[in-house]
């Protein structure tokens, strides 16, 4: 099957670090923010849309861009949202940032908010919606380090890979 995954997720959950391991271990790119802006700024797609839609015809793993609405109808994609404690991703910012802590906690309050304000914006829908995600990952009572043996165990379970 051509997994494609879409991962949305609080800022300071980890998910990247997840979404890095998963694409070592299955051998599929990740594309975020970064990589579909400098993508539409080389004129290579017309909308983030386009270009997510584009980026699905082959196994990948997509990072936010409201990726998991732009692509529900499609049958080989696994929306994930991952989540953590507030605490606890203010910790992790904190450490990867070198930010105190109420620096921190506002990085995380207005990151959080710009991106649901963004989803809203593009999809009309609640971000973080669990209706919206076929599997939610805490990353505060799970581990960082072990969501990706979790998805993996999945994948391998269902025959995804």
């Amino acid at each position: 099957m051509k997994l494609v995954i879409t991962m949305s997720r609080r800022f300071g959950t980890g998910a990247s670090i997840i979404a890095e391991e998963l694409s070592k271990r299955l051998d599929i790119p990740v594309y975020d923010k970064a990589y579909i802006e400098e993508k539409l700024s080389d004129h290579k797609y017309e909308s983030e849309a386009e270009a997510i839609r584009k980026l699905a015809e082959n196994p990948c793993i997509i990072l936010g861009r409201c990726a998991s609405d732009i692509l529900k109808d499609r049958m080989n994609v696994l929306n994930i949202y991952v989540s953590a404690a507030k605490e606890d991703r203010i910790q992790r910012i904190m450490k990867k940032e070198n930010l105190d802590h109420d620096a921190a906690k506002e990085k995380v309050e207005h990151t959080d908010e710009e991106r649901a304000t963004y989803y809203y914006e593009h999809t009309g829908k609640t971000w973080g919606d669990v209706n919206d995600y076929h599997m939610i990952l805490d990353t505060s009572e799970l581990g960082v380090e072990n969501c990706a043996d979790i998805l993996m165990h999945y994948f391998e379970k269902l025959e995804y890979i």
